[in-house]
């Protein structure tokens, strides 16, 4: 196993890229706004250069939003959609000349299941992993002639990361809990496992799906 991990601040990687290790894979840690071709395309050479080309494409990274409907700005909403939706577009298109090369890939996009539900006072955020899911569906027509399976996760509330610990408070995870079916908020772990299934051999009949890690919260 040999894994890239990405973050704007790639001094933040360093904890993924030590388990990576200690699991007896390889890892690198990289730097770079998705949403900025250039630096992209800089940490994907770095990748290839120390592990050779890239196969599978986890587009992670995202930023959120609380602004009413009647507060969002020009401004705010393409901060938020140049992350969300073109950070996606970026990487997979940095990385795709790798996987028809081989004849083989797997893109997993992180959205979210706000996207499905609508999430009050989440305009921007919410229509923006909604763009995630539909660019999903139309990436997994256009490249499964080519080996390639894009799929998304729409997690439901998930504490433990960057953006919860900053936007959930302890009692607010407890009152969200109480409102799902399996009594608890997701863990990073939950997405991880449902990602590692979707970028396996074993997904290889599994595209344009949107695979819910979501503890109950959507169930239709």
């Amino acid at each position: 196993m040999a894994v890239g991990v990405l973050d704007l601040d790639p001094e933040r990687c360093a904890g993924t890229v030590k388990a990576v290790e200690a699991d007896g894979g390889r890892a690198i840690a990289l730097g770079a706004d998705v949403s900025e071709r250039g630096q992209v395309r800089a940490a994907v050479a770095r990748l290839r250069e120390a592990f050779g080309p890239v196969t599978v494409v986890v587009n992670n990274a995202g930023v959120t939003d609380y602004t009413p409907f009647e507060d969002i700005t020009a401004d705010r909403f393409n901060f938020i959609y140049k992350v969300n939706v073109l950070g996606p577009i970026i990487v997979t298109q940095e990385t795709l000349a790798d996987m028809k090369a081989a004849h083989w890939g797997r893109v997993v996009n992180i959205s979210s299941s706000s996207a499905q539900t609508g999430a009050k006072g989440m305009a921007v955020y919410s229509s923006s992993k909604g763009a995630v899911i539909s660019l999903t569906r139309t990436l997994a027509q256009e490249l499964g002639p080519h080996g390639i399976t894009v799929n998304t996760i729409p997690p439901g509330s998930v504490t433990g990361t960057i953006m919860s610990d900053a936007n959930i408070s302890d009692a607010g995870a407890e009152r969200i809990a109480a409102t799902l079916p399996v009594r608890r908020t997701g863990r990073p772990e939950d997405i991880a496992s449902a990602c590692a299934f979707l970028c396996s051999e074993a997904s290889g009949y599994v595209t344009g799906q949107i695979i819910g890690v979501n503890g109950g919260r959507v169930v239709t």
